[in-house]
């Protein structure tokens, strides 16, 4: 069992930056995969980034790609969203989440996903 808490969500006008934070509760952190996803009002849920157990592959949405990156801190049972360049179009809701049987290539699947955290608001003015 995993709990997962986000933080750092907030009103920020377009081009500023933000970093997200999500701590894990929980043993063997470091044995899940993490991702972070979206959800805007009237949309589904979007797939952001993805960072593996191993820390050595990392994967982005081609709407965040140069824009954000996911770190982990596994000492810290902590991963981060650091986003930068921030346009009106990424105002959602931001979920981290964790899983195991969770790979490269299917990092963009949410139900793989095994726990998610209740989110946090992100609000980019134009």
């Amino acid at each position: 069992q995993v709990d997962l808490a986000e933080s750092g969500g907030g009103l920020v006008q377009a081009g500023g930056s933000l970093r997200l934070s999500c701590a894990a509760s929980g043993r063997m952190f470091s044995t899940y995969v993490m991702g972070w996803f979206r959800q805007a009002p009237g949309l589904e849920r979007e797939f952001l980034a993805f960072f593996s157990r191993g820390g050595r592959n990392t994967k982005y949405s081609d709407s965040v790609k140069g824009r954000f990156a996911i770190s982990r801190d596994n000492d810290k049972n902590t991963v981060y969203l650091e986003m930068n360049s921030l346009k009106p179009a990424d105002t959602a809701v931001y979920y981290c989440a964790a899983g195991r049987p969770v790979s490269i290539w299917t990092a963009a699947e949410s139900p793989r996903y095994d726990y998610w955290g209740q989110g946090t608001q992100v609000t980019v003015s134009s």
